[in-house]
């Protein structure tokens, strides 16, 4: 009974983190999906929460090659490189997952300041979408590589949070269900709000940051991250329902 009761519990644990941490990679899909012609939209979001889904029961399938992973594999020292800043030994030495989270860091950063770029340039959506010229494939691709960002942290959590694997392979997929099922209710609400997709657009530079920061080992506490972020939507959506009741207030044109 007890094994039951703590299995339940951690279960429920780890398959609420999950979902939080799945949020980001929701947001990537609405955003980088939003560019695609409408019919071909859901069916890319439904592939790519797919691609995430595999990408972490490979890993968890995989977990002692995954903890090898934060092995170091060379030291910034030996590059020549020097400074008080590498006296700290988790800095100096760079492992495979330190390389990982910084390119998938930086490529957040890139796509998220490319969009804002389209977003303030470009006042007319559709010629944005039209000049882009995103393939189908090309979006597919794009929501891969960041899978596996977002799958290596999700797995790295998972480890740290149950010990029985049946626990975590649990997890993910009810927690990419769960995506599965808000996803198309998140890119809908993201879409029709484009202050909400410029502020989308900025939490996944901040997670950027993050990831950038965490592959150097000087990682910003998550806790504080997702308060911003919670506190920044509420003030969102806040400023929508005064915008709403606004309009309504407005006197309507005579047809």
């Amino acid at each position: 009974m007890d094994w039951i009761l703590s299995s339940g519990i951690a279960l429920l644990a780890l398959t609420a983190m999950e979902i939080v941490l799945g949020i980001d990679n929701i947001v990537f899909i609405a955003i980088v999906t939003s560019r695609l012609p409408a019919s071909q939209q859901p069916a890319a979001r439904r592939l790519g929460l797919l691609f995430a889904l595999v990408t972490r029961i490979a890993l968890l399938a995989t977990l002692s090659w995954v903890i090898h992973l934060t092995e170091p594999l060379f030291e910034l020292t030996s590059l020549g490189l020097w400074g008080e800043w590498l006296n700290d030994k988790h800095v100096n030495e760079v492992s495979v997952k330190d390389l990982i989270l910084l390119v998938g860091g930086l490529f957040l950063i890139y796509k998220s300041v490319v969009e804002i770029h389209h977003r303030v340039e470009d006042e007319d959506e559709e010629t944005t979408k039209s000049s882009s010229k995103v393939s189908f494939s090309g979006v597919i691709v794009q929501i891969a590589v960041l899978d596996i960002i977002f799958s290596l942290d999700s797995v790295i959590t998972a480890v740290g949070m149950a010990n029985e694997l049946w626990i975590m392979i649990t997890a993910v997929i009810l927690a990419v269900i769960v995506m599965l099922i808000f996803a198309e209710q998140v890119s809908a609400f993201v879409s029709a709000n484009p202050t909400v997709k410029m502020l989308a657009l900025s939490f996944l530079i901040l997670i950027g940051v993050m990831l950038v920061a965490e592959s150097a080992e000087t990682g910003i506490d998550k806790g504080y991250v997702y308060f911003a972020m919670a506190f920044a939507l509420a003030v969102e959506l806040l400023n929508l329902r005064v915008r709403l009741v606004e309009d309504r207030k407005l006197p309507k044109k005579p047809a």
